[in-house]
């Protein structure tokens, strides 16, 4: 198979989404997990844009250990001796000179002749050779560009020596049946005498970048350009993630593989998300909230036989721990009984029948029945499999450098415990506490507080997962109280007396 290389440009081109704007330390951070994902090219930025531009080129280059790092120039010697500047300190540097070469743009914005344009490739992108090894060449807005002149200016790069030829679909104007022809036409008809790496870089503004890309690929181009995410100016560029990974559920088609590593997939893209402030929307592919999320009846019952059956993608892939199983009025008991697993309980068939009776019927008036919802589903449940142990006191105090101590009675058995411990809350010191009289050190997976009504005298819920580090196994507790302490006391002294019994 042959390996596809991956240039990516979220710290130029997806940092002009509109709001978006990274420092020097979040971009060196994006790159340092970039290179962790497996990306071959980087393009940090732009270096003649602006000091801060340039210092975050010359950061990226001084981080990076294996990817190549790209700095961004127009067919000006300026940007070029900028760009060189930034890139001087990378192990692996590389200058991406761009000019265009539509009518539009060469009439309305360069204000240049098909003869100038040429003149201004040959002589920038020879200037460019002499100071880097590995030199890229952009036809600006190539997908409205006449396929003659493209041929033109590519040749003129390439003869002036260029190795790299990136083909932008700048305006996201073309498709995948057009721009594969493109691939196929210029590759067929260029001269050279080494290798020339021809690469796709596509927007989205008619929601066709990534089959655009994948076209490409198919005709001839051994790269991708692209962002994570797919963020960028208007609708967007190629999102990475989703080449990606269809290389590699179609390498059957497709014939190629590529350096990425898959499981810092979604790591990769939380960071981005996290950083850029651009949330990921929930029905993105490959990353989003309910890529892997199943909420009709008959894919949930498919899904828990065998995954293969809805979905062609495993969470784990990419770097998510499990798919999920949102349930609603379409879910059916299958579903309903393994989420009740999920959360700790284990119902007689009498009571699973009535709790799933009560599920639909709050799932016709819900769109999506939350994991609260479902606790009090089956509260009355819990509260009889833990009348014999429940919290009869509890006292906290300062003690000293910022830490707190709590002292905890539980009866159980007809029996009262008490112990005493520290932590650096209030919180902490009283889930020690309880640890104490339970003798275990489960792992607190989730803890949440919701207010049961409006107002000062409003009690508070506490909701509280612990897990058992020996089996893995997870149980919950609940705990109502106006005082939020007692509350998360309660809570917790409900899942540590079911984890207990479930241990014994």
């Amino acid at each position: 198979m042959r390996k596809i290389q991956f240039f990516d440009t979220t710290l130029r081109d997806g940092e002009q989404t509109p709001g978006v704007n990274f420092n020097t330390k979040e971009k060196v951070q994006i790159a340092l997990q970039l290179e962790k994902w497996g990306i071959d090219t980087i393009e940090a930025g732009f270096p003649i844009a602006s000091q801060g531009d340039f210092e975050a080129v010359q950061a990226i280059s001084r981080a990076a250990q294996k990817m190549t790092v790209a700095g961004l120039a127009r067919c000006q010697k300026k940007d070029i001796d900028r760009a060189y500047e930034a890139l001087k300190e990378a192990k692996h540097p590389q200058i991406h000179v761009f000019l265009a070469t539509s009518p539009v743009h060469m009439e309305y914005k360069l204000k240049m002749t098909e003869t100038e344009v040429l003149a201004s490739i040959k002589e920038h992108v020879a200037y460019a050779k002499e100071r880097f090894e590995k030199v890229q060449f952009s036809p600006e807005d190539a997908t409205r560009t006449e396929k003659a002149f493209l041929l033109k200016a590519v040749q003129t790069a390439i003869d002036a020596g260029a190795t790299i030829i990136n083909i932008p679909d700048t305006v996201g104007y073309t498709n995948p049946t057009e721009y594969g022809a493109l691939f196929a036409y210029l590759i067929g008809n260029i001269q050279a005498q080494e290798e020339i790496i021809f690469s796709s870089h596509c927007h989205d503004d008619l929601g066709m970048a990534t089959a655009n890309a994948l076209a490409a690929i198919e005709n001839g181009a051994n790269r991708v350009e692209g962002t994570v995410n797919g963020i960028g100016e208007r609708a967007g560029n190629t999102a990475l993630e989703e080449v990606v990974v269809a290389l590699h559920i179609r390498k059957d088609y497709y014939q190629a593989t590529s350096g990425i590593t898959l499981a810092e997939t979604k790591h990769t893209s939380d960071i981005v998300a996290r950083l850029s402030g651009v949330a990921v929307p929930r029905n993105k592919a490959v990353i989003g909230a309910n890529a892997f999320a199943h909420e009709s009846g008959i894919h949930q019952d498919g899904v828990l036989k065998n995954p293969e059956t809805y979905e062609i993608i495993t969470p784990q892939l990419v770097g998510v721990k499990n798919n999920a199983l949102p349930l609603g009025k379409l879910s059916g008991r299958h579903a309903f009984v393994t989420k009740l697993g999920e959360l700790g309980y284990q119902l007689s068939e009498e009571a699973l029948k009535a709790a799933f009776k009560r599920f639909k019927d709050l799932a016709d008036k819900k769109k999506q029945i939350t994991d609260q919802d479902l606790i009090a589903l089956v509260a009355d449940e819990v509260r009889g499999e833990t009348d014999s142990a429940h919290l009869t006191g509890l006292q906290l105090q300062y003690v000293s450098a910022g830490r707190q101590g709590a002292i905890v009675s539980v009866e159980q058995e007809g029996q009262t415990h008490v112990a005493s411990a520290v932590g650096a809350g209030s919180i902490q010191a009283i889930y020690n506490s309880i640890d104490q009289i339970f003798e275990q050190q489960p792992i607190l997976v989730n803890y949440e507080i919701n207010a049961l009504t409006a107002g000062e005298d409003a009690q508070a819920e506490v909701l509280v997962f612990l897990e058992c580090p020996q089996t893995g196994k997870r149980l919950n507790g609940i705990g109502v109280d106006f005082d939020v302490l007692e509350a998360s006391a309660k809570a917790y002294v409900q899942a540590s007396a079911l984890l207990k019994k479930g241990a014994n």
